[in-house]
């Protein structure tokens, strides 16, 4: 949800600011009086590619920020493309969970070159287009749309559908990655099978000479330590017999505490702190009476085996010899080991490893159809009945007659993928009889923005997209269809954030946000697109140039009518 736009030096504008409401926010002006420019502005903060002639005559670039709000800006961290198949109630829970900040900054300089902030960290112009656009819907006669891309349809259709189609496709969706999971370990048994004579006499060397060491692991590190206290016994020895005599032996350490102890406990009668020095001796002494004795344990314990010794040696030559011809650690080694076995296993036991490959091929194929079926079926029951919920928002447009079809087709095997076994897209029937078109090659434009608002308002809640963008919805739009248009877009406003380029007077009374765009003169007579937004009183003004192109008191009176009814 967009929270505030502001531009610099884009176009005709100089300086503007738009904070949209969270229902229907308008845009009304004079034809001319720069309401795209804004529109270009949210496009660079979609990710749009920059033009250096939209920078401001005389600017030395333009910028333009936006904060936005929602759970759908903390998703994207996540994960910016959400499922296509989100039931409503997925979307209602991600509502309700709390409201994080996205602040977006785009410059361009007046020679082309572009910047991108996000947060205030630098971004890339894919990382903003991943961040923004999947929040707001661009929904001109000439966007390039979600609605516009028949490898969206199948998604809206899903969310519309809800549980009744979820439960079937989060099926389908396991058995498919188990279909292909086997497919994978069929062509990997098929592979090894067909492995060249020298690749498998190479894993059959390697895996004779490692066997025949037949290390195991952790071997190495004890090995080590062992050698090294086996190879340095007679220093071991003697070191632990000096620290024994040192300690314990006639003169040592022992003796010269106790005389120590002796020394002060004689004067400990005439000052009792001495006393206190003697025993900290005494306590002294046991401690290192138990070192001389566990030295002298070490000393007795000492064994030289030359036999023993040339064993381990031996040992330590083997498993180095390993580790230079597969290593350079042990973990490598018993890696390169379990490789080599898997290959001479697999082409060993080739013929049963395939069939048993491709009976778990077949068997999830068989079970893959099977769910393929049930969510066909379960969205082969859902699209007419979204069709004609479409069609009747169409028909509350007095669109003639005009519905839309959905039209499901059945893909070959190979191009199923993980959402389902068929493609679907939306078609447009001008009127009864007529031929139904795909939706992307509707000829008015005025038509496609008025399916667009009929179908977002069809999917309310369960539409991913929270911000959607309208401009020239009211094209060739006049008299009691201009009242039911209106109607349609504050029904929409109640479950989305909508923005309205609008020269329709029944659209405008309707907003909780109204904002005028003027153009007039600035500095140094260069014209400036201004942009404002109306206080209450301001209003009727604006809503009576829109009625009658001036604003007499006729129309003024027409216009506060028309304010006070849409307020009811």
């Amino acid at each position: 949800m967009i929270d505030e736009i502001q531009v610099e030096n884009l176009a005709l504008i100089r300086s503007a600011s738009l904070a949209p409401a969270r229902g229907l926010t308008v845009l009304t002006g004079e034809t001319g009086a720069g309401k795209t420019a804004l529109l270009s502005a949210l496009k660079l903060l979609m990710g749009e590619r920059a033009d250096k002639a939209a920078v401001r005559e005389g600017s030395a670039g333009l910028e333009v920020s936006g904060r936005f709000f929602g759970a759908a800006v903390a998703a994207s961290d996540a994960d910016a493309d959400a499922e296509a198949g989100a039931t409503a109630a997925a979307a209602a829970d991600a509502a309700d969970s709390p409201e994080e900040e996205l602040v977006a900054v785009r410059r361009v300089t007046a020679d082309g070159r572009s910047r991108v902030s996000l947060n205030g960290r630098m971004a890339s112009v894919g990382e903003l287009a991943s961040r923004i656009a999947p929040l707001v819907d661009l929904c001109g006669q000439h966007e390039h749309q979600r609605l516009m891309k028949p490898a969206e349809h199948l998604g809206m259709l899903d969310a519309w559908a809800g549980a009744e189609v979820a439960a079937p496709r989060a099926a389908y969706e396991a058995v498919f990655a188990a279909a292909r999971a086997a497919a994978a370990e069929l062509a990997h048994v098929r592979e090894a099978g067909a492995a060249s004579s020298a690749r498998l006499e190479e894993a059959r060397f390697t895996l004779r000479q490692i066997d025949a060491v037949d290390p195991r692991e952790g071997e190495y590190d004890e090995l080590a330590a062992e050698l090294d206290r086996a190879e340095h016994a007679e220093a071991l020895a003697m070191a632990a017999d000096g620290a024994h005599a040192a300690l314990s032996g006639d003169g040592g350490a022992l003796d010269a505490l106790g005389a120590a102890a002796s020394a002060l406990e004689g004067a400990a009668r005439f000052d009792a702190a001495l006393g206190d020095l003697a025993a900290s001796l005494r306590e002294a002494g046991y401690v290192l009476e138990d070192v001389a004795r566990e030295a002298r344990g070490y000393r007795d314990g000492v064994e030289f085996d030359p036999e023993e010794l040339a064993r381990k040696q031996e040992r330590m030559a083997a498993l180095q010899g390993l580790l230079r011809a597969f290593g350079p650690r042990m973990d490598d080694v018993l890696a390169r080991r379990a490789e080599a076995a898997d290959l001479v296993s697999l082409v060993d036991d080739a013929a049963e490893r395939e069939r048993a490959a491709q009976r778990a091929v077949d068997e999830a194929e068989a079970a893959l159809t099977e769910a393929a079926a049930a969510l066909s079926a379960a969205r082969e029951g859902a699209a007419p009945r979204f069709a004609e919920a479409v069609s009747v928002q169409m028909a509350r447009l007095e669109m003639g007659g005009a519905q839309l079809e959905c039209r499901l087709e059945p893909l070959p095997r190979a191009a199923w993928t993980q959402a389902g076994s068929q493609a679907v897209e939306f078609l447009f029937r001008p009127g009864a009889g007529m031929q139904a078109r795909p939706l992307a090659r509707i000829a008015s434009g005025g038509e496609i923005s008025r399916v667009m608002l009929a179908i977002k308002v069809v999917l309310g809640q369960a539409d991913e997209v929270e911000t959607l963008v309208f401009d020239e919805v009211d094209a060739g739009v006049g008299g009691s269809t201009a009242n039911a248009l209106a109607e349609v877009l504050a029904d929409l406003a109640a479950t989305h954030q909508v923005l309205v380029v609008t020269h329709l007077a029944q659209v405008a009374v309707r907003a909780e946000a109204h904002y005028q765009v003027r153009k007039r003169e600035g500095e140094g007579g260069m014209p400036e697109t201004d942009l404002r937004l109306l206080l209450d009183d301001e209003r009727p003004a604006e809503i009576a140039r829109m009625l009658s192109g001036d604003a007499t008191e006729a129309s003024l009176a027409h216009a506060r009518e028309m304010l006070a009814a849409a307020a009811r």
